[in-house]
């Protein structure tokens, strides 16, 4: 940044003022307005999720009753234990409801706007922290993300206040430790960060080459000892050594490890994926990206070519001046992000650690364009802003009808309600398979005892394991259930119900689902 620039762009005017508080307020709205209504329903990993931390919360133990695990054995193939143990206090506040099991999600994702204005504000002054906010805010995938508890999208988030504190720290050093805090939490959010966090780490330490001291030393110690119970839950899975304890948390042996997700054979095709998705701005799942409005609209993409340029530009200025650039801090995000999605069969969810950089680096393109155009460059922000507001508005509007209503399926909206009336009654309760079990778990609230003494898998190792039946529950197919006189079925709306009528069955619609039980 020259050093013109840099005066005039570091003090904050009223306008600027008045900019960044309408952000906040429509990011907050944005992510706040009928929380917990839209997306309505639970989504299978958002439910499981929640019964894991309902089970830890009253029992100790996990589903397949391993004590406090460092990672879940969730699915038998296992999920990241970070949103889990985030929930706890939240449950056993509220109990279980969906914007109980939703709201760590929700505090992560409104927390990131101001720390994306922070590092925006050190890449490009006033200026650049309002395009990061703005982008940022506004953007669909990061209102997607921060409406919903998939666990792995906990991680962009924490490698930002990494990323934030990192900077921070290298003026103040107190602040290092925080960083290594936050990259260590992020292990635990989501596992495909753990090939590239030493990528990631060391080019950042290399270029930015802080002062070895005590505060150093000790954010060291803080990543091993976050990093360290999770090498031992690998070398427990790759077979070199029995499960173990760590005081009062285990390292288990999951029923079957999804090692073959991470594969170097699969590399040009993943990389032609994501090169796909980021130009369509969509994975095709709707639970991940909004129609036409894509994941951070289709219009920011020159932003992106041109913040990769600036990023460029700045990498070699700062290396032939001997400087440290923030920006750069960002490259290595970016390339670190392009190296795990590389690795991985790829969807939105999958490349999170790739949208983040992506969105700040289009922020970053469209500081360096308006200040480009030098006088005019009020005009062109208040024409880019009007034209985000406007797209925003869209989107919105969208979301909050058309889109909401599309995903009830996906959402299996009307399962706890139709759940909850089938459990009223006594009986064996036949389900449709399009219910996953961690549903049937979180509405029965069964202890992890009760369902590990009773459940009976199809199939038993498998990377994802499906209970034929267990407790009162046994699944069925909705087109061929078996006739239990004295049972109680929950099944898919539109499934064939004429030998329940001819019986006398009573019926009850609940959203997605029809019950169906004796008179």
């Amino acid at each position: 940044m020259d050093k013109e620039h840099r005066q005039l762009n570091t003090r904050m005017t009223g306008v600027e003022g008045g900019i960044l508080v309408l952000l906040l307020l429509l990011g907050i709205f944005a992510r706040v307005f009928r929380f917990g209504a839209a997306p309505p329903g639970l989504n299978q990993d958002e439910a499981f999720a929640a019964y894991e931390a309902w089970a830890l919360l009253h029992f100790g133990a996990d589903s397949s009753l391993h004590a406090w695990p460092v990672y879940l054995t969730a699915w038998g193939s296992g999920m990241n234990a970070l949103e889990s143990y985030l929930m706890i206090p939240f449950l056993a506040l509220f109990g279980v409801r969906t914007w109980v099991i939703r709201l760590p999600q929700l505090l992560l994702g409104l927390a990131s706007l101001p720390a994306a204005y922070f590092y925006g504000r050190r890449t490009g002054g006033v200026r650049g922290g309002l395009c990061a906010l703005a982008l940022l805010a506004l953007c669909p995938w990061h209102v997607l993300l921060s409406r919903w508890a998939l666990e792995s999208n906990m991680a962009p988030g924490l490698l930002l206040f990494g990323l934030c504190f990192f900077c921070r720290g290298l003026e103040d050093g107190r602040f290092l430790p925080l960083s290594a805090l936050c990259f260590g939490l992020a292990l635990y959010a989501y596992s495909a960060v753990w090939p590239v966090m030493p990528l990631l780490l060391g080019l950042m330490l290399l270029y930015a080459r802080p002062r070895a001291d005590r505060q150093l030393f000790l954010s060291g110690l803080i990543l091993a000892a976050l990093a360290l119970p999770l090498v031992g839950f690998l070398a427990v899975n790759y077979g070199l050594m029995d499960e173990f304890s760590i005081g009062p948390f285990s390292v288990p042996k999951l029923a079957a490890a999804r090692t073959g997700e991470i594969s170097l054979h699969n590399i040009p095709e993943n990389l032609r994926t994501m090169v796909t998705i980021l130009l369509r701005q969509t994975d095709g799942l709707k639970w991940n990206s909004p129609g036409r409005f894509g994941l951070f609209y289709p219009a920011s993409l020159p932003f992106c070519l041109a913040g990769i340029g600036a990023l460029l530009c700045r990498l070699i200025v700062s290396l032939r001046k001997q400087r440290f650039d923030p920006a750069v801090l960002l490259l290595i995000w970016l390339l670190c992000g392009t190296v795990q999605t590389a690795l991985v069969s790829v969807n939105v969810n999958r490349m999170n650690l790739l949208l983040m950089p992506v969105v700040l680096t289009a922020a970053l393109g469209a500081e360096t364009l308006l200040r480009l155009l030098g006088r005019y460059r009020r005009a062109g922000a208040a024409l880019v802003l009007a034209a985000l507001f406007v797209s925003f508005t869209a989107f919105e509007r969208y979301y909050f009808t058309d889109y909401t209503d599309s995903l009830n399926g996906e959402f299996t909206v009307g399962a706890q309600e139709a759940l909850d009336a089938a459990l009223s009654h006594d009986g064996t309760v036949y389900v449709t398979g399009a219910l996953h079990y961690p549903k049937l778990l979180l509405a029965a609230e069964m202890s992890p005892q009760d369902f590990n003494a009773s459940v009976e898998y199809a199939s038993y190792p498998a990377l994802y394991l499906q209970p034929l039946r267990f407790g009162r529950f046994v699944y069925v197919r909705d087109d061929s259930p078996p006739f239990d006189p004295a049972g109680i079925y929950v099944l898919w709306n539109g499934a064939p119900t004429g030998i329940f009528e001819r019986a006398g069955f009573h019926e009850g619609h609940y959203g997605c689902f029809v019950v169906l039980y004796p008179a």
